[in-house]
């Protein structure tokens, strides 16, 4: 498997290799002693999967909080994405500041994102199909999230604002100043 850090400590992107012949391929996608050794020593304990019917949908930014602060691997099984992650680390060096990967089946790259960071992203065709494991379970009471379009944070989606389709959940979501300080940044922290 191949590993690419990303500019904001802690977020890796890993493409799995592909075999191929005139049937198609095979790939391993995940591998728990290789993940674990050469990513971070963590536990998935649930896979979640979402459909996003239509082109221009933004899911997020989600995230929880301790004691179900999920670390999340993300790869896109059908359509394409534009996969987000904020640094929401009070104290850490790349606080506020997000980053973004184009997740599809055509390459299998996948993202880890760990604790600390509100995650989201927006479909680029119709029809994606996410699937990510989560290390620690849903929890509707420690479930949070910041604003997709907050312009202090400034992501650059693929469509307008206008043209976005959301959940009214996620319209209602505080900006980045106006959250809570839920995730403190240590440089010896885990990754999580």
């Amino acid at each position: 498997m191949r590993i690419e850090t990303a500019a904001i400590e802690g977020i890796v992107a890993i493409t799995p290799p592909r075999f191929g012949d005139h049937r198609g391929y095979f790939s391993e996608v995940f591998k728990d002693a290789w993940f674990r050794e050469n990513v971070a020593d963590v536990t998935f304990v649930q896979d979640n999967e979402s459909l996003s019917a239509q082109a221009g949908t933004v899911r997020g930014l989600h995230f929880q909080i301790a004691p179900f602060a999920q670390g999340k691997l993300v790869r896109c099984l059908a359509g394409r994405i534009m996969d987000v992650v904020v640094d929401i680390r009070v104290g850490s060096p790349s606080y506020g500041k997000w980053l973004s990967q184009e997740l599809s089946p055509d390459t299998g790259k996948q993202l880890w994102i760990p604790a600390g960071f509100a995650h989201g992203f927006a479909t680029i065709e119709p029809n994606s199909v996410i699937s990510y494991k989560v290390t620690a379970p849903y929890s509707p009471q420690h479930d949070r999230g910041i604003a997709w379009n907050d312009p202090a944070i400034g992501i650059r989606w693929p469509f307008d604002e206008g043209d976005m389709v959301s959940s009214d959940k996620d319209k209602t979501l505080p900006r980045l100043a106006d959250l809570p300080s839920h995730f403190s940044y240590s440089a010896q922290q885990p990754q999580d």
